[in-house]
């Protein structure tokens, strides 16, 4: 964190991104921020969507700072990056974000979440 943390210059979203990381990263069964909030120990998901929607921060710079971190950790000449939006199949309408969209895991047009 300590690579990305001088892209937020308020102390609340430098603390506040840290723990969207770790949930980002926890094993926990969905991932948005109702479910982030709650496991970071915050009663509603107001501060995780106001760091993702409309906090100042650049996004483009913490990317850089990303890969850069993953070049410097996990360089390998014969490597291959693979990136798969693959979204996740959903039956209902109710689920924020869903919309109809051809998805390869299920070879059809249905509703998808995309994270």
């Amino acid at each position: 964190m300590g690579r990305i943390a001088g892209r937020f210059a308020r102390v609340e979203p430098r603390r506040r991104v840290a723990r969207l990381v770790l949930g980002l990263l926890a094993d926990l069964p969905r991932k948005n921020c109702w479910t982030i909030a709650e496991w970071a120990g915050e009663t509603t998901p107001d501060g995780m969507q106001h760091l993702l929607g409309r906090a100042k921060w650049d996004a483009d710079q913490v990317r850089d700072d990303v890969c850069g971190y993953v070049v410097e950790h996990l360089h390998d000449d014969r490597a291959v990056l693979v990136v798969d939006e693959t979204g996740d199949a959903k039956k209902g309408t109710g689920t924020v974000g869903v919309q109809r969209q051809y998805t390869v895991v299920l070879s059809v047009v249905g509703a998808v979440s995309c994270s």
